[in-house]
């Protein structure tokens, strides 16, 4: 959010302070008409030319900011993360019930941590058994992270699309 002096922009498209709107007008004119009522002149968006900016009140503009907040947190909070664990010995029937079991997952919108349990010299073999798993969701999912291979276990976390 940018206000006042800061606004770099030539001309501007001015809303006044109960909605009107005001056409496009000079910077130096709406900040003058602002510096008159006794409110800031907010920029509410850079991508457009001419800016569009409102003439309003400096509580008002915090507390449309602060309202904004919440509602983003509560997003990204509902992205819950599942974990499926696999041994690089598995089974090609258990092998397929944990596919699809991601794939349901990744298709209801949770992001799916998959996880192969290796023990000794099974590292490759547990990254061979992630990049197959991988291939198969690719179109319901993509991975967020590298496959990551660390002592005791192997890992990778697909988000949905």
């Amino acid at each position: 959010m940018i206000k006042n002096e800061k606004i770099r922009a030539s001309e501007v498209q001015l809303t006044g302070i109960h909605g009107e709107d005001l056409g496009v007008v000079s910077t130096t004119e709406a900040l003058s008409m602002a510096k008159k009522l006794k409110v800031d002149l907010i920029c509410t968006s850079l991508f457009s030319s001419p800016p569009p900016c409102k003439l309003m009140k400096a509580g008002a503009a915090k507390q449309e900011v602060q309202q904004a907040r919440p509602k983003s947190g509560k997003q990204e909070q509902n992205t819950k993360v599942k974990e499926i664990r696999l041994t690089p010995q598995i089974e090609e029937h258990d092998y397929d019930t944990k596919k699809n079991q991601a794939y349901k997952l990744l298709k209801s919108g949770k992001a799916v941590l998959i996880v192969v349990r290796i023990q000794g010299k099974e590292g490759p073999k547990a990254k061979e058994l992630l990049e197959r798993l991988l291939k198969d969701v690719v179109d319901v999912g993509v991975k967020q992270t590298g496959i990551q291979l660390s002592g005791k276990q192997a890992m990778v976390q697909v988000n949905p699309l």
